[in-house]
């Protein structure tokens, strides 16, 4: 009887150990909405010149793409972390550059952009301004990264470019 009671807890205990280990909390179509930005990418600006390289990549169970920029530029890097939260029911990224630079972007998709920008803010002169950041999934493969900071002034919005990207992945 024992023998029968010990295996009959082993099997308990290999489908529990089974079941935790194929479960996969992040496996959902909306956890994977911005797998388009996975892999290995070299990227131009808009004039054709080099902007860096970038290398996206899921990790923690598919359930953070994390980012890890080099610029053309010597010296410039930077890191994210782009995630679904799904108690907020939004994507959020968090940035941090070797500057000291960070971001904390939220957002969703939206057909074949994802668009993501901080909340509000205030720059030096009073103004209200947000950081946004639309990643376009190409019907190519290529994605056009277009990071604008918008501005409320006095004579209405301002939008500034502070980064064009176009990513083509790596051969």
């Amino acid at each position: 009887m024992k023998s029968h009671i010990t295996l009959l807890l082993f099997v308990v205990f290999a489908l529990q150990l089974n079941a935790q280990s194929t479960n996969c909390a992040c496996c959902t179509e909306k956890h994977a909405e911005f797998s388009f930005w996975e892999g290995e990418w070299e990227v131009t600006l808009p004039n054709g010149n080099k902007a860096g390289t970038n290398q996206l990549k899921l990790i923690q169970n598919k359930c953070v793409l994390q980012e890890n920029w080099t610029s053309a530029s010597p010296g410039y890097t930077g890191t994210s972390h782009s995630f679904y939260n799904g108690t907020k029911k939004q994507w959020e990224q968090v940035w941090i550059d070797n500057q000291g630079v960070s971001l904390h972007l939220k957002g969703n998709k939206v057909e074949n952009q994802m668009i993501l920008q901080t909340d509000p803010d205030l720059n030096k002169e009073g103004q209200q301004f947000i950081n946004r950041v639309t990643w376009t999934d190409n019907e190519d493969g290529t994605v056009r990264q277009l990071w604008e900071v918008i501005t409320q002034t006095k004579e209405g919005e301002k939008v500034v470019t502070a980064f064009d990207g176009l990513y083509k992945r790596k051969e």
